[in-house]
């Protein structure tokens, strides 16, 4: 009897930190980057690629995501422990140690590296550019605005990594779609980034918002999604996809004005829901019109 509740308090103690190790990595935001991932390797194939092939991009993608929200919130957590908004993150409040975090951050990489090499030796290569990357963009907004581009390009490796993981091959047929993700990361981190306007001229920060004010940081945040808009349409016409792709498209169009329509200069207040909500469907729609109409 004693073992028995030996067990479930140790069960219910890995459950907690597992709980914790999730929440520092925001693992539900992963809806974001997957869904392009899987939509680059569903192009580069012509259709779904092996099952081996799935897997092993799908252990990429987290094992990257995971190491790179480790290194973003051990680099930052000074930060964070100032910022009222980011102040009860696990790392500042003391639910994880930093030595925990690192050793979590560095078996993520290695995850990451491993899967890499599972899949081919372009991806094996490339890997420790996608560290830097990852690592680079931590370090950005202490020195400039352009921060939100350079997190675009990080996540932009999901699609192109995920062709390069197909093909074994750096083509420019996937670059539409990769740079489309730059924007579209882009623009919605500027719009994330209009929450912490005060604090990041108090403290030396640098964002859009910040350097160019509310209104400003909306209007290139729209400029961006609509050159997203538009880099997926060219997307379309390079892999000559169908009506079923081009009706995705429109859809994805309606999502970002709608998101657009929900982030006022002077009410903030549904930020979050913009934020989340309408990026989460984009990515996923992107996925599934291209899916439907490759498998067609």
């Amino acid at each position: 009897m004693f073992g028995k509740y030996v067990i479930i308090g140790w069960m219910e103690t890995a459950k907690n930190k597992a709980l914790l190790y999730l929440g520092m990595i925001k693992i539900s935001h992963s809806v974001f980057a997957l869904p392009f991932a899987f939509t680059g390797a569903i192009l580069a194939s012509s259709g779904f690629p092996p099952l081996s092939q799935i897997f092993w991009i799908t252990v990429a993608m987290v094992g990257a995501r995971s190491g790179a929200m480790g290194m973003n919130r051990i680099i930052d957590r000074n930060i964070d422990a100032l910022n009222p908004r980011t102040a009860n993150r696990e790392i500042p409040s003391g639910k994880i140690r930093i030595t925990d975090a690192a050793v979590f951050t560095f078996i993520s990489l290695v995850v990451f590296v491993f899967a890499a090499y599972n899949l081919n030796p372009l991806c094996l290569k490339l890997s420790p550019v996608a560290i830097a990357v990852l690592f680079i963009y931590s370090y950005t907004k202490r020195f400039t605005w352009l921060s939100h581009i350079v997190l675009g390009i990080a996540i932009s490796a999901a699609p192109l990594g995920a062709w390069i993981a197909v093909r074994g091959t750096f083509d420019w047929e996937i670059m539409p779609l990769s740079i489309a993700v730059v924007f579209w990361l882009a623009g919605f981190d500027i719009l994330y980034a209009l929450q912490d306007i005060g604090f990041d001229k108090s403290h030396g920060l640098h964002s859009i918002p910040q350097r160019f004010g509310v209104k400003q940081a909306l209007i290139l945040s729209r400029i961006f999604h609509f050159t997203t808009w538009s880099l997926l349409g060219a997307n379309g016409i390079i892999f000559n996809l169908g009506i079923v792709y081009w009706a995705g498209i429109f859809f994805v169009a309606g999502l970002l004005i709608y998101e657009h329509s929900l982030v006022k200069p002077d009410d903030l207040s549904k930020l979050n829901m913009a934020f989340f909500n309408m990026n989460g469907y984009i990515s996923i729609a992107v996925f599934v019109f291209t899916a439907i109409t490759v498998l067609m």
